[in-house]
């Protein structure tokens, strides 16, 4: 069934919006995938805050060209959809591979990440990080061990009056009693 120029310029508009919005963008190959399970991927990415659709080629071309994006011509032949990572791309591309090896209807055929495009090993090593939460804690420790060894180190010549004054104390208290 054939698509009106009105409802091409729009899907050309929406995927242009969500491109310009997205900080990584995942390009799939979905042949062989049942509706049944592309729900499921989707509801899946929902709680992310990420989105999976399935794109028209020509379409996107345009939405790509609006945007000022360059993908390479092979990227955009056959079925494919579009995982758009709106907030964490390492969560959404570790999805997508967990479903990818689950299902085995889902490869990746590339992506862009802000306006790099990326092949599918980098989508993988992508897949492989640890979600941003656990690697801010990880910056975070990192900063916050030195600190706290300068403090235990300032901290000791204290410490250690402090201990010297009270075993004083106590011998004091001994020979009293």
């Amino acid at each position: 069934m054939a698509i009106s120029k009105e409802r091409k310029g729009e899907l050309v508009a929406d995927y242009t919006d969500n491109l310009k919005r997205s900080e990584a963008i995942i390009f799939t190959d979905y042949h062989g995938l049942r509706v049944k399970d592309l729900e499921r991927l989707r509801r899946q990415l929902w709680e992310t805050k990420s989105n999976f659709r399935v794109i028209k080629n020509t379409l996107m071309e345009r939405a790509l060209q609006d945007a000022g994006l360059a993908v390479p011509e092979e990227i955009l032949i056959g079925p494919t959809a579009i995982g758009y990572c709106f907030e964490d791309a390492a969560t959404v591309v570790k999805t997508l591979a967990d479903f990818a090896k689950e299902t085995g209807g889902l490869t990746f055929k590339g992506g862009l990440l802000d306006t790099r495009f990326i092949g599918v090993e980098d989508i993988r090593t992508l897949a492989t990080l640890p979600p941003r939460a656990v690697l801010l804690a990880r910056v975070v420790g990192g900063i916050q061990a030195p600190i706290s060894g300068l403090v235990n180190v300032l901290a000791g010549p204290v410490r250690g009056l402090v201990n010297v004054l009270q075993a004083r104390a106590d011998q004091l208290e001994s020979a009293a009693s």
